[in-house]
């Protein structure tokens, strides 16, 4: 193991997460750049029904790669642990056996995605003015499948093992292409959605190969070797175990929201265009907490494979209340700021006032909202993802969603829309808060008696 990559299991606790988080955080800054530039592009030059129809497929796209996403944070876990446990041989086994899955996983998402992607969003009540741009994007995003799981699987290997900084470079390239590209297609050429799509497919595959390319001239234990990638049935489950629970927790979160995008279908164009541009800057500001937890999930995976117990639960216990703490700074920074900042993604009124309004129910929630992923990574950490799973599937989808049927047709204002993200975000920290405190999910490594 490099001591270059140790700091997580050693030394300052607060340090090496905070460490670890300042690269992912950028990381995900730049990746967050590059999916606002569509929407900032498209708004401007092609026109609200062009925003409405990108935003449209926001939720759509979080459904179907959601749950492969799940997965792969399940084989970090995975990765981590061994990582830890400075087991080198299981570690390749669970890296190689991760690439390859993901290999398969991003073709079939390819197929399974263009076939089904228009019947979804029909099924959502996507306006019919909005929906041919909405098809004609999705259809061209999710010719980018391979790119975009390749790149999540090998950016996960370098996250578990404690190297959050080469994503970010990566990223920086790729974001740099991907806005340079939307200019050149959308403003240069004049071209439609599809362009802004096509743009996020290239700077996908460009990523890949950079990662790809320093995993194989890597000559770290976790280096990657051609002739090496194969299935191991053993860690396919592992990997599944951990995994699967996570995917399920992302797709039941996913078909909550487009739930819930469906009433916001039911409110016209200018309610998707206002609630799109919300969603893009909510994205931005939950990008530290988002940094955060997956800090922690790596911290959690590491120390416990490495059998520091009591390193975990003051790692633990300072990653929740930094990601609450921060949650809410930027949740009040949105608040007073909303006018402005969704100002920036349409200039038509009447959307600008369905985001902000949405902007005020929600900001200052936030905490709560840092509080379910925090507690959610701490646990997924562990090797508990089921967990977390339980608690969405029953808060963020059945409670989520009856809500929803019941309060709509009833009043027919969007403003109970909004409040349902409050009230789910309340009843799922509460309850992952207790199982925190009660259940002895210290003593759950999954690398244990596997042996080297």
């Amino acid at each position: 193991m490099s001591a270059a990559k140790g700091y997580m299991l050693s030394g300052s606790i607060s340090r090496g997460i905070v460490k670890f988080a300042i690269p992912l955080f950028f990381g995900n800054l730049f990746q967050q750049l590059y999916n606002t530039a569509d929407s900032l592009i498209v708004g401007n030059k092609l026109g609200d029904t062009a925003l409405a129809a990108v935003s449209s497929t926001g939720t759509l796209i979080f459904l179907l790669i959601g749950f492969f996403q799940g997965i792969g944070l399940g084989a970090g876990v995975v990765v981590a642990q061994f990582f830890g446990a400075k087991d080198r041989r299981n570690l390749r086994l669970s890296i190689h056996t991760y690439l390859s899955l993901s290999v398969v996983i991003g073709l079939f998402l390819t197929v399974a995605a263009t076939l089904l992607a228009p019947q979804i969003l029909t099924w959502m009540g996507t306006p019919s003015e909005v929906m041919p741009e909405a098809v004609e994007y999705i259809r061209v995003y999710f010719l980018g499948s391979l790119g975009l799981v390749m790149y999540n699987a090998c950016m996960g290997i370098m996250q578990a093992v404690g190297d959050s900084k080469h994503p970010l470079y990566y990223l920086i390239v790729s974001s740099v292409i991907n806005v340079v590209l939307d200019v050149v297609l959308i403003v240069g050429f004049g071209f439609g959605v599809w362009a802004a799509a096509l743009a996020t497919v290239v700077s996908q595959f460009i990523s890949v190969i950079l990662c790809m390319s320093k995993l194989l001239k890597s000559t770290e234990d976790y280096g990657v070797r051609l002739r090496e990638l194969g299935f191991d049935k053993r860690m396919v489950r592992m990997i599944l175990r951990i995994g699967l629970p996570s995917g399920v927790q992302n797709s039941i979160i996913a078909f909550a929201n487009v739930i819930v995008q469906s009433n916001i279908n039911y409110f016209g164009k200018m309610a998707m265009a206002g609630c799109g541009a919300y969603s893009k800057i909510e994205g931005f500001a939950f990008l530290p907490i988002t940094s955060f937890t997956a800090a922690i999930t790596t911290f959690v995976g590491q120390n416990l494979g490495a059998g520091k117990r009591d390193r975990v639960r003051k790692g633990a216990r300072f990653g929740i209340l930094s990601a609450m703490i921060l949650a809410e700074l930027i949740g009040l920074a949105f608040y007073v700021f909303a006018p402005v900042l969704i100002s920036a993604f349409t200039r038509e009124p009447h959307a600008v006032a369905f985001g902000v309004q949405k902007a005020r129910t929600c900001a200052l929630f936030y905490c709560l909202l840092a509080a379910t992923h925090s507690f959610a990574a701490v646990l997924r950490g562990a090797g508990k993802s089921v967990v977390p799973m339980v608690a969405m599937l029953v808060f963020w989808c059945v409670v989520r969603v009856g809500f929803l049927m019941i309060t709509v047709p009833l009043t027919g204002v969007i403003d109970v829309v909004n409040w349902v993200y409050p009230l789910t975000w309340t009843l799922s920290s509460a309850a992952l808060f207790i199982y925190y405190l009660r259940a002895d999910w210290l003593n759950s490594s999954i690398v244990s008696g596997q042996g080297g």
